[in-house]
């Protein structure tokens, strides 16, 4: 009977051995059924929950956010602005919220451009040390930040570059670039070199084929690796809290620190300054999801 049922699955004119295991399609389709069998309220109600426990956490922020001072309504009606114009414009968040955006847009251009030109070394040449390069960029990651803050600070000071924003740019390129180098380097192994010699048998030079065939190929890597960095950036407080001592310099995570007083907490103001943190980010990640996991996924397949 099971060789029946295996000649019944079996692709029309493929001969099947008695006793054989079952097509790859069979057993793949048999699988998809099983699944189908499931009670639909089996998976959603785990998501659900877990759905629930994501977004209290949110829901409270805007509600402390967009909730008049001394309410204790949990529903956020009426809504007031006040603690946002505070943060706003008394506590210099708009000034915050471009030092971050400056930082975070120069560390997005910076990452992905070095780790372009070291991944393509990686991905297109052999040399001796390769191995090596490759295990150094693995370990590197390994290391905390907080122990690199003093050899940082003294560069920086020797550089005068303490109390600029450059000093936060380069430093958060650095810690950024061996995970972005291994992604892009993967990515760019998935694209066959045959397409670049093809464009220098046509007569472009090496540079002119990257940017002409390679590069398009690369925009889901590109954006993973470019919003990766953009969001570390934006929401890093380390670095920016010990390079940069000047008020007017300063980021949202150094700002929002900032609001928590000695003896007392203003909540509205701090709500009101993680919902202005948070927003770039959710829309960042609302329009580039598709490309961040299709980036992280394919730069993961080879290396």
């Amino acid at each position: 009977m099971t060789a029946a049922l295996a000649e019944k699955n079996s692709a029309p004119g493929q001969a099947v051995r008695p006793g054989a295991p079952p097509p790859a399609t069979t057993r793949r389709t048999r699988r998809e059924r099983a699944f189908d069998d499931v009670p639909r309220w089996q998976i959603y109600l785990p998501l659900g929950i877990y759905l629930v426990f994501t977004l209290i956490p949110f829901y409270w922020m805007f509600l402390f956010a967009v909730r008049p001072s001394g309410s204790t309504s949990l529903v956020p009606w009426p809504m007031t602005g006040e603690h946002f114009d505070k943060v706003w414009n008394e506590r210099s968040f708009g000034l915050f919220f471009q030092n971050s955006m400056i930082v975070g847009i120069a560390t997005l251009i910076a990452t992905t451009l070095v780790a372009l030109a070291g991944g393509y070394a990686l991905a297109r040449f052999d040399f001796k040390i390769k191995g090596g390069f490759m295990l150094a960029l693995l370990c590197s990651q390994f290391i905390p930040g907080a122990l690199m803050l003093v050899p940082l600070f003294e560069i920086f000071k020797n550089l005068q570059l303490i109390n600029s924003l450059v000093s936060v740019v380069i430093a958060e390129t650095v810690f950024q670039l061996p995970l972005s180098i291994i992604l892009i380097s993967g990515f760019i192994k998935n694209v066959p070199v045959t397409l670049e010699e093809a464009a220098w048998v046509d007569g472009c030079s090496r540079f002119r084929a990257f940017c002409a065939v390679v590069l398009p190929l690369l925009r889901p890597g590109l954006i993973a690796v470019g919003s990766f960095a953009f969001v570390h950036s934006w929401n890093h407080f380390l670095f920016a809290l010990m390079f940069l001592s000047e008020q007017d310099k300063q980021t949202i995570p150094v700002g929002l620190n900032t609001l928590i007083g000695a003896d007392s907490v203003d909540l509205g103001a701090l709500a009101a300054g993680g919902v202005i943190a948070a927003v770039p980010v959710v829309i960042v990640f609302a329009f580039i999801q598709k490309w961040l996991v299709t980036g992280f996924s394919a730069g993961a397949v080879k290396g």
